[in-house]
């Protein structure tokens, strides 16, 4: 884990990624991700918990899910080359902004679409997604 300068954990160890070719696989994996998560929050006051994904061909990919169930992705700008992948994959047309907002539905099929192009995770205790509050 490692630590701000307030003492309060912000992220777990990477992971090595293994290339998941299922649905059934995805969504094992997400539950387990679940898990995992849920046990690393559990004694925290953890905001913008989620996981980061890795990508090959550089970038990273911060996902987060609301209390509602949709999907918030932070793509780093180093990983805008894959926005037409999460499109196909999700059906859902690039935000002006590198914060999407996904439909929770799309998560497996968003998760599918990307496993072959991540090289790790590592679960993010804290990640300040910049979405304009209304």
């Amino acid at each position: 884990m490692q630590d701000t300068d307030n003492g309060k954990p912000t992220e777990l160890a990477e992971r090595p990624w293994i290339v998941l070719a299922t649905t059934y696989d995805v969504e094992a994996w997400i539950d387990n991700y679940n898990r995992e998560l849920q046990r690393a929050i559990e004694n925290t006051r953890a905001v913008g918990y989620g996981i980061c994904f890795r990508l090959g061909h550089g970038g990273e990919i911060y996902l987060h899910t609301t209390s509602d169930g949709d999907v918030l992705l932070d793509v780093t700008p180093e990983a805008e080359w894959v926005a037409p992948l999460i499109s196909a994959a999700t059906g859902v047309e690039p935000p002006p902004s590198r914060i999407w907002a996904l439909p929770g539905h799309t998560l497996t099929q968003l998760v599918l679409g990307l496993s072959p192009l991540i090289t790790a995770t590592r679960i993010v205790l804290q990640h300040e997604f910049k979405v304009r509050k209304f």
